[in-house]
């Protein structure tokens, strides 16, 4: 064999060699997938859309909120909840651990009418003040007189 022949040869054995260790080291040692949580807001027929957009003042209005946990870690979570910025119901989720799922059917009274109040489903982990989720879920309903 020539020394080019060599070279080569010695070359394909430490690339094989390479890829070899690369792919136990990815097969072996998973990687932990991004942290977030899923939170959303179904109507009574568990879709995410067709939701209500008109109740009467003093009249509970029903959704499903429901979170999952892909925190990788136990977390408490609350649901807040405000109608026309004002803060109408303040909800426990309790504790979930990874992969956990807490779902259930809420109610919540607005106490005054009008058209186009917006309904803001706000989630909160652990004890912190703030919200989790910058933004917040929203719902646009009238309000109509009792």
């Amino acid at each position: 064999m020539s020394n080019l022949d060599k070279t080569l040869t010695i070359s394909l054995v430490v690339a094989i060699v390479v890829a070899l260790v690369c792919l136990v080291f990815i097969v072996a040692i998973p990687q932990q997938s991004e942290k977030f949580t899923e939170f959303y807001v179904l109507n009574s027929e568990g879709e995410a859309e067709n939701y209500p957009v008109q109740v009467t003042s003093g009249e509970p209005m029903a959704v499903t909120i429901g979170i999952v946990n892909h925190e990788h870690e136990t977390v408490s979570y609350r649901i807040g909840i405000t109608v026309d910025s004002v803060e109408n119901r303040e909800i426990s989720a309790g504790k979930l651990t990874h992969k956990g799922k807490w779902q259930e059917i809420v109610s919540f009274i607005p106490d005054k009418s009008g058209d186009n109040q917006k309904v803001e489903f706000w989630l909160f982990k652990n004890s912190e003040t703030e919200p989790y989720i910058k933004d917040p879920l929203c719902l646009v309903i009238d309000v109509l007189e009792p």
